[in-house]
């Protein structure tokens, strides 16, 4: 199990803001990698509540069940690497493999085998240094949507602020409330 502090700001983008965004950074269609996040939650949507999320992201053949909860600044993310097997057992029959992220969960006052799956995000990604952080570009997939987005994960809150702010500026992109990627999924889904 692994434990780290994320501190992201997120924009969404239009597809035409998403090209600029491609274009000034150097970052050609091949730089781009596919991902899937696979989502869990209570039938109640317990981890909502809390404004947690669970999810197992499928890259590259390997995958990592993640755990991220509210912290002072940022989010709290417990990793926890699983096996093939694992994951396939968690998409067929709903049943999470034990281990730290279960113990935090359960810590949440959260029932761990209440937990079932709720469906896939698919991303294709592409990320560049910037300024001392890490620019993040994605085009998801996901119940009959799509939509693109810039992240920018950072070290210090309020200087990533500023940068990302004053980036957006620069390339004349407005700033727009984005929820997260677990956040529009969840809202798609009510709306079907």
């Amino acid at each position: 199990m692994n434990q780290n502090i994320e501190i992201e700001f997120k924009n969404l983008l239009e597809k035409d803001e998403f090209e600029l965004v491609a274009k000034e950074f150097g970052i050609a269609p091949g730089a781009f990698r596919r991902q899937v996040n696979h989502y869990f939650d209570t039938p109640a949507f317990s981890l909502k509540e809390l404004g947690a999320a669970l999810r197992i992201r499928e890259k590259s053949g390997k995958y990592i069940l993640t755990l991220k909860q509210p912290h002072d600044v940022g989010l709290l993310e417990t990793d926890q690497i699983i096996s093939a097997k694992e994951a396939e057992k968690a998409l067929r029959q709903g049943l999470l493999p034990e281990g730290g992220v279960a113990s935090q969960v359960r810590k949440m006052g959260v029932h761990f085998h209440e937990l079932a799956f709720f469906g896939s995000l698919a991303t294709t990604r592409a990320e560049v240094s910037y300024e001392n952080g890490l620019l993040v570009l994605d085009h998801s997939t996901y119940l009959d949507t799509e939509d693109y987005e810039l992240e920018y994960e950072v070290e210090d809150y309020h200087i990533g602020k500023q940068l990302f702010e004053s980036l957006l500026g620069r390339l004349g992109i407005p700033i727009r409330k984005t929820p997260n990627k677990i956040q529009r999924f969840y809202t798609r889904k009510l709306e079907q």
